[in-house]
């Protein structure tokens, strides 16, 4: 039975009402409620404005909620099956920071898979922490890294007795989960706090046909993208908690310390009402995608040379479970890498895609996807399927390389070092002093203290030249063809091994 209580949108509630009150406001934000006219007020309209507020009285402050704001994130709790929940203005990415800033201190070990996005890598920088490395499922024939086995996380605890925590991606950029059950008992077991990156599966906590959520597993934190699944606008976000193990004091004043003391009254708003919706729509809209998923998925494997990577493959394939309103489509098979594809859905097509990879391109779907995107989608692919699959000439074999570079010092400690800007291809054998990542979604190629090898710089180049045509393939922190690397003759650190 719906609690009645989530009709409530507290909040959102309130900010209207301000917005509409006619006050004289003598505060900032300087637009005063949108009277100075531009060109997205134009589009947009006023009432837009209206909502953009700087926590007038009334409206309570995101820094120490006690109002309106206390009521929705204990309402988002609620409908998410945690104790506690906070709001974040500045998307998962920093609700990652917070977690791993608020749980490990210096120098303390923590547990992760290596295709981590690259918001953990830079809270290993802040907080000193020392990465142990695990190494998740990897799908040669897809060119993806998968979920990480019970095993394999087992097997690193063990051996790590000391580690303060350990950090789980639930579910990956492609939908696909471990058993986080399991990993949490095991990890519960030897007292290492469980941290999850749910950036993609807000959507989990509002349909019982899709994977288990992170609070439901026991994970003590976890931080979910409220926008990317569940409607929120981009870069509103939730961390929410269960359980003892969690100092709320030092993970609020990790948060104050990495929000900004402007937080936007819009994002906040649509984060009390994207709850709102997926708590009493969410779970027949989700029923409706996944059987429109299903149909899709049935006609993309009757065009020529398309393949589905759907549920069926991948649990023959050792994966936990995953998600179904993400849709894969291996393309490889058409002589077309998934960045040309990418490319040609929106110039020939008009079709967004999410990702591109090597083989295959990503959809994400949810309860905002339509019959009839889906019903252009498949169009699209047979359109393309007409096209290309009778040459299949001018794709090469691709090599999917899963680095796991040797580590000489905490990224930390690289990060800080003496640095000096070579060639890529003069770096090899040095210790890298930036991350290089494949974005999106931001997995890194190789980290601060990692030793930059052939295949590293392989791969880079892989990338540079297979993705350049899209927004941003390569990311990291100078020129693509340059890297900086640690001064080792001016670093006091470069003396012997890493311990």
């Amino acid at each position: 039975m719906k609690d009645s209580n989530q009709e409530k949108t507290p909040f959102f509630t309130k900010l209207k009402e301000y917005g509409t009150s006619h006050v004289a406001p003598f505060d900032v934000p300087g637009h005063k409620l949108g009277r100075i006219e531009n060109d997205l007020q134009k589009f947009a309209g006023k009432k837009l404005y209206l909502l953009d507020s700087n926590a007038p009285v009334g409206l309570d402050h995101l820094s120490f909620p006690t109002g309106v704001i206390a009521e929705a994130q204990n309402l988002m709790a609620e409908a998410m099956g945690a104790d506690r929940s906070y709001f974040l203005t500045n998307g998962t990415t920093s609700g990652i920071l917070a977690m791993v800033l608020s749980v490990c201190k210096a120098n303390d070990k923590i547990i992760l898979p290596r295709n981590v996005h690259k918001s953990v890598i830079n809270g290993l920088i802040l907080s000193g922490a020392m990465p142990i490395f695990i190494k998740p499922n990897i799908d040669e024939f897809v060119g993806i890294a998968n979920d990480v086995s019970f095993k394999t996380v087992k097997q690193a605890i063990d051996e790590n007795q000391d580690a303060k925590a350990v950090f789980i991606i639930n579910p990956t950029y492609f939908g696909v989960v471990s058993d986080l059950r399991k990993i949490t008992d095991y990890a519960h077991k030897h007292n290492m706090t469980v941290m999850v990156d749910e950036a993609h599966g807000a959507q989990f906590y509002f349909s019982p046909r899709l994977p288990y959520s992170a609070m439901e597993a026991g994970a003590d934190i976890t931080a979910t993208s409220m926008h990317k699944t569940a409607g929120g606008l981009t870069q509103s976000s939730i961390i929410l908690t269960k359980g003892e193990r969690i100092d709320h004091q030092r993970l609020r004043a990790t948060l104050n310390m990495l929000q900004s003391t402007s937080p936007s009254s819009l994002l906040m708003a649509s984060l009390d009402v994207a709850r709102k919706t997926m708590y009493f729509k969410g779970r027949a809209k989700i029923n409706e995608i996944l059987k429109l998923a299903k149909i899709a998925r049935e006609k993309l494997k009757n065009i020529p040379g398309i393949s589905v990577i759907d549920k069926d493959y991948l649990l023959e394939h050792g994966c936990y479970d995953c998600d179904e309103t993400k849709l894969m489509v291996k393309v490889s098979d058409l002589g077309l890498s998934g960045f040309d594809v990418y490319q040609i859905m929106k110039r020939n097509y008009n079709i967004q895609l999410e990702l591109a990879e090597s083989h295959m391109v990503l959809c994400v779907l949810t309860i905002g996807t339509t019959k009839q995107d889906l019903e252009r989608l498949v169009l699209a692919f047979k359109k393309l399927s007409e096209k290309y699959n009778k040459i299949k000439t001018s794709l090469p074999k691709i090599e999917f390389h899963y680095q796991f570079p040797e580590a000489y010092s905490r990224p930390r400690d690289a990060y800080h070092a003496p640095k000096i800007l070579v060639k890529l291809e003069d770096a090899i054998d040095e210790i890298s002093a930036e991350s290089i990542m494949i974005y999106p979604p931001g997995i890194p190629i190789i980290i601060p203290g990692e030793i930059i090898t052939e295949t590293v710089v392989k791969d880079i180049k892989f990338y540079k030249q297979k993705g350049g045509a899209l927004q941003s393939d390569i990311d990291n922190d100078t020129d693509i063809d340059y890297v900086q690397i640690v001064d080792k003759e001016n670093w006091i650190k470069y003396e012997g091994d890493l311990e």
